[in-house]
């Protein structure tokens, strides 16, 4: 059962808390974490006049990714990015958006792990109560498709820091990592002085926790609003 090291990280358009837009500091911060696999949101990418954060970042760390954009941030693209040493063999995208809310998606990328196939849903959800409960419905319905095999790993930022309509669906309907048997402190936001928990991990499959950490650098702390969350998976696959 191969230990996975995953990450989870709102990079908040690489601009710190200190008002510089810095991809390098940001690229620093999961150098520090060590992580297979990073989901990151709020990511820009390419433009008319730049390559975008996503591929300075992948470049800095030596690793593949892929972008699931939503929509567009001054003329240059703007969403989900998944970051691997693991080889990508597959990714797309599923619409969350809701109504005239901002567009959201869910990017999937499938990733080959010694041979096998992982499935990682990376999310951002909305801000609105009644948005997050359609997302939290459609995500679940998503991951939940017969026709992709386990395991699936669903982590993002949700937007929920209490136990909402979203966080309740989800847990009920797939694994939920526990964050309160593994830190004492839970918060990822805001990064200085974090007072609310809105990044989470859940899967669907034989998964086992096998650690999690919450790093709180001095970088960390500076680089985005949000904090990374860290967790080492214990992943079998069938």
């Amino acid at each position: 059962m191969p230990t996975l090291r995953i990450a989870t990280y709102n990079i908040h358009r690489c601009r710190g808390l200190d008002g510089r837009t810095s991809p390098g500091r940001i690229a620093d911060v999961i150098r520090g974490i060590n992580a297979d696999i990073v989901a990151l949101q709020e990511v820009v990418g390419a433009g008319p006049s730049s390559a975008g954060h996503a591929e300075e970042i992948g470049a800095l760390l030596g690793m593949g990714w892929a972008m699931a954009p939503t929509r567009h941030l001054r003329h240059a693209l703007f969403g989900n990015v998944v970051l691997s040493r693991l080889p990508i063999l597959h990714h797309t995208q599923y619409d969350l958006s809701w109504k005239t809310c901002e567009p959201r998606c869910c990017q999937r990328v499938d990733i080959d792990v010694g041979g096998h196939t992982l499935h990682l849903y990376n999310v951002h959800l909305g801000t609105a109560i009644r948005e997050r409960r359609y997302q939290a419905g459609r995500l679940s319905a998503i991951v939940h498709d017969r026709r992709v095999d386990q395991p699936k790993i669903v982590l993002g930022d949700f937007n929920e820091w209490m136990r909402g309509l979203a966080t309740q669906m989800l847990s009920e309907r797939l694994g939920s990592i526990d964050l309160r048997a593994h830190l004492r402190r839970r918060r990822t936001y805001p990064g200085v002085f974090p007072v609310l928990h809105l990044d989470h991990i859940y899967y669907e499959g034989k998964v086992e926790v096998a650690g999690l950490e919450l790093p709180r650098t001095r970088l960390a702390l500076l680089a985005s609003d949000h904090l990374p969350l860290v967790a080492d998976l214990n992943v079998e696959f069938t």
